[in-house]
């Protein structure tokens, strides 16, 4: 059994086929580099391309990666909140699959955080939701259970 995360990075996807490969490949090394426990979780918002699969491959390969899947589109709103239902790290990032916020800021506004700073922006989050907060059109394909 792995640690509980430290960081938790959440990402909304939506039709993101061409956009996984890039944002995987500079997001887990960022992650890896922090030295901190860290999971990644997805939320599959009924993509209709081959982003599910994709994400499924990621699964296999790292560990630290989690997808919920919806059953349907359900929108970016709901599928930040069924992550957060799921994230367990102490801090939670929120991230666009579409690498329009660097991955590599995610230290500095952990740092930020850190520091005892509430960073207050699109990319960042530092509160957590309550768990009745969920999706009730989610489910845990596979889900961190680290």
């Amino acid at each position: 059994m792995q640690e509980k995360p430290y960081v938790t990075v959440v990402i909304p996807v939506y039709n993101e086929e061409p956009n996984l490969p890039p944002l995987i490949n500079r997001l887990y090394p960022v992650m890896q580099q922090m030295g901190r426990p860290f999971e990644i979780v997805f939320t599959d918002d009924g993509s209709r391309d081959d982003s599910l699969s994709i994400l499924s491959q990621m699964v296999e390969r790292y560990p630290e990666i989690g997808v919920i899947e919806f059953n349907g589109n359900f929108g970016q709103h709901m599928a930040i909140l069924a992550a957060f239902e799921k994230s367990r790290g102490e801090i939670v990032i929120t991230l666009d699959a579409d690498l329009q916020n660097p991955p590599e800021e995610i230290p500095r506004l952990v740092a930020e955080i850190e520091k005892g700073h509430d960073v207050s922006a699109p990319s960042a989050k530092s509160a957590r939701i309550p768990s009745s907060a969920g999706s009730p059109h989610a489910s845990s394909t596979s889900p961190p259970t680290k």
